[in-house]
């Protein structure tokens, strides 16, 4: 009876300890993420942004926020811990009614029972000695028990129900650990290993991987890239509802001139197009309806499916990236003009710019497309900007503050607010500078067959001096961060030798990682404690002025001089890539003589002869020891010749 007590006050105990342990650590964990993260990224403040209703967290869009399965699970839990608290904390206040309770009890007990004898004599009569007397009170307060120190006693932190082994305990036990510790784990990691096995890292189906590997072709035009893209299986699996058949009509008119259909053979070309899988169909005219910003004239439904395609195309734009600068046999490289399309096609859904403006016009590459991302532009305020000489965006970025609102409100018509919305913009886009060079670490020259380290820094600029901030996107619906993708690259053999994603939002991240680096390659090269120190700091501060290290790594191709071009193409902002020329000459290898250092036409002829020499004494010193069984058995036989003749 008195064991039975002890395992139930027990177990609520336990149940606390096992939930406390890990929920506490994670609830902290989880705080502190979301207070650094609402903290240090900066967000656009125009008007158009704040129109947008984007950052604008109305009170249901807030728990709409925190209702996830994640946050329900996490506050449940907390409940569970603060009823098992209140229980644990209630039941240890007991011993406090147990004066009231001595008097009730001796004149209702059986003092006949053997078993409510002991209890009493055991419990009760030593509880109402540690109220009473002082002494088993001090000793209670101290040891934990009115008669003193006392041995170790062990306990169950199990209800005393499922100690009891009989026919229904016993079956109830069986189910419990069958059902716990055998069905649940296993039907976990099945619907674990289900999913999972869809899915890859960056929450994209394999399907959509085979298909994009398939489609990605080295000569695909960028203005081909969208039909590669719509063909995920993500879209592939939106429904096509028959009421979504006089809408998307609607929208196939007013996005016609953006589809690259033939003028000559329209009727042809649009039954062509109608032919196609009702879901292509469906999210190519979304996905131009975002191009076009056309969005407000679709149904509720498809207002839906139209925010579903936005929600995964970053995901699925960083993936269909990846399979065209993937490395490829025989040289390993990874193809450009794909790679520059995805790009353009990334920027144009981010900054909802039809793809046709993008057309070189006016003595620019871009078009009119980096124009068109600004607050409150159109063709028809280019056209008068036009007038001023005002041609490209370059030319419109080297004006100075005053004389760009002296010509937006002028010629342009517009308000002293519209122009600065401009200029929060124009302050708030990024500006990418290189410091990289490329070498084999240790020598003093590239040779064929060479590991080439290709190491540096590449610098993000804004006006406004931030470093993590969210881009000018107010047409995009979802939360969106800047990436940029870092590209060393032969446009005239169109390869991709060097890929990688450079990202200024995690800086905690680059804090870590680009201090450790700089401090292995100083300890390779033998610097001293001090230089190690100095170079450490250097790259701390780098850092935090919003430099980013990069380091990557290709094998060295045959002798000759390569012009290769660095880009570095941002995912969200039009009008901001950057490239820069680096040359590479690779020298040929040789198997002796100085490596790295170029030989002089003159003594072409002589260090061709002692590279020959040296080489021919290496093949001598490679040679097994059956050469000299060979040679000897070759001069026994000389030796015989000789003598038959002499007889002769």
């Amino acid at each position: 009876m008195a064991a039975s007590e002890e395992n139930n006050t027990l177990f609520p105990i336990f149940i606390f300890s096992l939930l406390a342990l890990p929920l506490v650590p994670y609830t902290i964990f989880q705080l502190y993420h979301l207070a650094t993260k609402k903290a240090r990224i900066a967000k656009c403040q125009c008007s158009v942004c704040l129109q947008s209703g984007k950052y604008r967290k109305s009170i249901f869009r807030r728990i709409s926020n925190f209702s996830t399965y994640n946050n329900l699970t996490l506050l449940m839990l907390w409940v569970i811990m603060v009823m098992l608290a209140y229980h644990i904390k209630s039941s240890s206040h007991a011993v406090i009614c147990i004066l009231i309770f001595y008097t009730c009890f001796t004149q209702s007990i059986c003092m006949h029972s053997v078993e409510a004898h002991n209890y009493f004599v055991e419990y009760i009569s030593k509880a109402y000695q540690a109220l009473t007397d002082p002494v088993s009170r001090e000793n209670f307060e101290k040891y934990g028990h009115p008669d003193g120190r006392q041995g170790l006693q062990m306990g169950i932190a199990l209800p005393q129900f499922l100690l009891n082994i009989d026919g229904t305990s016993g079956a109830i036990n069986l189910l419990g650990i069958v059902g716990i510790c055998i069905i649940l784990p296993l039907v976990m990691a099945v619907m674990y290993l289900s999913m999972s096995s869809k899915y890859t890292g960056n929450y994209v189906l394999k399907h959509t991987l085979s298909a994009y590997f398939y489609l990605m072709k080295p000569s695909l035009a960028p203005s081909k890239v969208m039909d590669v893209f719509i063909k995920a299986a993500e879209y592939m699996e939106i429904p096509v509802r028959r009421s979504d058949g006089e809408p998307l009509q609607r929208l196939f008119v007013l996005v016609r001139s953006e589809l690259n259909l033939d003028l000559k053979n329209i009727k042809q070309e649009q039954a062509k197009f109608w032919k196609q899988h009702p879901a292509l169909v469906k999210t190519e005219l979304l996905v131009q309806a975002q191009l076009n910003r056309e969005s407000g004239c679709l149904s509720p439904s498809l207002q839906r499916d139209f925010r579903r395609i936005l929600e995964v195309a970053p995901r699925l734009l960083e993936e269909l990236m990846k399979m065209a600068v993937l490395q490829r046999p025989p040289h390993g490289h990874g193809w450009l003009r794909p790679a520059i399309g995805v790009v353009e096609l990334s920027q144009s859904i981010i900054q909802a710019v039809p793809l046709s403006a993008r057309k070189p016009a006016g003595g620019s590459t871009e078009g009119i497309a980096p124009f068109l991302q600004l607050p409150h532009f159109s063709e028809s305020v280019l056209k008068k900007l036009a007038r001023k000489k005002v041609r490209t965006f370059e030319d419109f970025q080297e004006l100075n503050q005053q004389e760009r609102a002296d010509l937006l409100t002028r010629v342009a018509g517009f308000s002293l607010a519209q122009s600065q919305d401009v200029e929060t913009v124009l302050e708030m886009m990024p500006s990418i500078t290189f410091d990289i060079k490329c070498e084999t670490e240790g020598e003093e020259a590239i040779q064929e067959g060479d590991i080439v380290t290709m190491r540096g820094w590449v610098t993000l600029n804004r006006k406004n001096r931030i470093v993590r901030a969210l881009p000018h996107c107010p047409y995009y619906p979802f939360h969106k961060e800047e990436n940029f993708w870092l590209l060393l690259a032969d446009p005239n053999s169109n390869s991709v030798w060097i890929s990688q994603k450079v990202s200024f939002m995690d800086e905690s991240a680059a804090l870590i990682a680009a201090p450790k680096v700089i401090r292995e390659s100083k300890e390779w090269a033998g610097a001293s404690p001090k230089e190690l120190n100095s170079a450490v700091k250097e790259a701390v501060e780098k850092v935090k002025n919003g430099s980013r290290l990069v380091i990557g790594r290709f094998l060295a191709p045959e002798e000759g001089t390569y012009n290769l071009t660095l880009y570095c193409l941002s995912d969200s902002w039009l009008g901001c890539d950057t490239k820069m020329s680096l040359k590479i000459k690779v020298l040929k290898r040789t198997r002796a003589g100085t490596r790295g250092v170029q030989v002089d036409e003159g003594a072409g002829t002589e260090d061709g002869v002692e590279e020959e020499q040296v080489e021919e004494d290496e093949y001598d010193d490679d040679e097994s020891e059956y050469s000299d069984d060979e040679e000897e058995h070759v001069a026994d036989e000389e030796d015989d010749d000789d003598s038959d003749k002499k007889e002769d």
